[in-house]
Parts: structure tokens; sequence; C-alpha cells
């Protein structure tokens, strides 16, 4: 089986709907915005689509701070068990990224990491009532060692100051809710 590695993100439950101001595509990607994260589009370009979803979503989830060392060890564990090979990790409010290797084909990496939200969800349904992942996520492919390194910089120093961290430099994972990557991040 061919591995390949990916930068995996992962999202709450409502954490990110249709007309987000962060951009957005819907499914099949009949609706587009103009902009994304990096270059949002012009304000109020979605408006009426947000509020009509907001009107109908349930509530946002978000993963408190105290529980993202646990989210972050369980799924380094899952990854670890499953055998995959994960080269970082952070955990934020509304969501997870990280870089594993990963079998190419689409369909099976997508059944591993809703394997591994399981686990984590798990690990929240016990503390937080009505815990859940968003459907889906993005899974993009990394396409060399330079990119690999940027991604990981990427996953370990700009998810914000409340993100939980980890790379395997750091060994096993510390659930301390407050812990960063202490690492020199030249990956």
């Amino acid at each position: 089986m061919q591995l390949r590695w990916r930068h995996v993100i992962i999202n709450t439950h409502s954490s990110w709907l249709p007309g987000s101001q962060k951009g957005f595509r819907s499914r099949d990607h009949r609706i587009h915005s103009s902009g994304d994260y990096k270059r949002p589009p012009p304000p109020g370009e979605h408006d009426g689509l947000l509020q009509y979803h907001r009107d109908r979503a349930s509530p946002k989830v978000e993963i408190p701070s105290e529980f993202r060392g646990m989210v972050g060890a369980s799924l380094i564990q899952y990854f670890r068990t499953a055998p995959y090979e994960l080269s970082a990790l952070s955990v934020s409010d509304l969501h997870a990224h990280f870089l594993v290797d990963l079998p190419e084909e689409l369909p099976m990496v997508k059944e591993i990491v809703g394997r591994a939200k399981e686990r984590a969800s798990r690990v929240l349904n016990k503390r937080i009532d009505g815990f859940r992942w968003a459907a889906g996520g993005t899974y993009k492919f990394v396409a060399d060692a330079d990119h690999l390194s940027k991604a990981a910089e990427y996953i370990l120093t700009r998810q914000g100051p409340s993100a939980w961290t980890w790379c395997p430099r750091c060994g096993d994972p510390d659930p301390n809710p407050h812990r960063r990557c202490p690492c020199n991040h030249d990956h």
C-alpha cells in the first residue's frame, strides 16, 4: 500500500458555515465564495446565506482549552496504533490540524480520519455533552520535503496562542491543556 503525507484539517460541528467571511465552497462547488481564509471575500458578499445557515444550524461546538491536550493525545494514540506516522498536530477551539502519512486512496483516508475523530469524540463526550466533529475534513497532499516542513511549521506555530501542539520530537504527548510544542520548528 502506497502512503503519502497529507495535511489534514478537521473542524468542530457548525464552526464553518456556508457564507462565512473566511470563504467557503458548497458541495460540488455549486456556490463558491470569491475569497478564502487567506484573502477573505468582500464584506457582506454572502451575508444572507450565512444568516440562513445560522438560523438552521445547531450551536457551534468548541473545544475548551482544558480538553485540547486530551484530544491531541487521543489522536496521537490512534495514529500510533493504526499505525500511521504523525509529524505534527495542533488542536484549537474549532479545529485540529495534523500531518500524517496515509494511503493515497481518498476513501481509505476518509475512513481512517473518521476513526480518529471517533476516538477523540469518545474522550470529549465524557466531558462535554453533545460534542461532535463536522462531517468530512480537508485532506491536502504534501508535494515534497519542503512542503512537509512548511506545513509542519504552519501547524505548530500558526494556530494561535491557545492551541495545543505536538511533534514527534516532543516524545509522548502531554495532555496538559496549555502545552505548546517546545521544539525548534525547523522540521
